[in-house]
């Protein structure tokens, strides 16, 4: 025979934090980067390197620029010339960065 004890817990959750499940974590941060546009400024803050870093290690590569250009169906506008600012699908190029840090970062 399986013994059973039945136990009631009251766990007391601070006024300013709530608890919700994963999926809904997920979307969440999904959400507050949808419709949101970088700048160039901003993919150096949500990385910590400087345009030329990107530049050279990212957004030049052949295998990434294929994939990032907005003129092939990508998520990154490249400057069409001097004074052009880039622009950086925020989702799409977090999501970017996420899947190929290893490629990025691990050389």
């Amino acid at each position: 025979m399986q013994q059973q004890l039945n136990v009631q817990l009251t766990i007391h959750i601070p006024e300013d934090q709530v608890l919700i499940n994963k999926v809904e974590l997920e979307e969440l941060r999904k959400n507050k980067l949808a419709g949101v546009s970088w700048t160039m400024k901003e993919l150096e803050a949500r990385t910590g390197r400087k345009k030329e870093w990107l530049q050279e290690n990212l957004l030049y590569v052949p295998k990434f620029k294929q994939k990032l250009d907005a003129s092939n169906g990508g998520f990154v506008y490249y400057p069409k010339g001097k004074g052009s600012p880039w622009a950086f699908q925020a989702t799409k190029m977090a999501q970017f960065l996420d899947d190929n840090f290893h490629l990025i970062w691990g050389g």
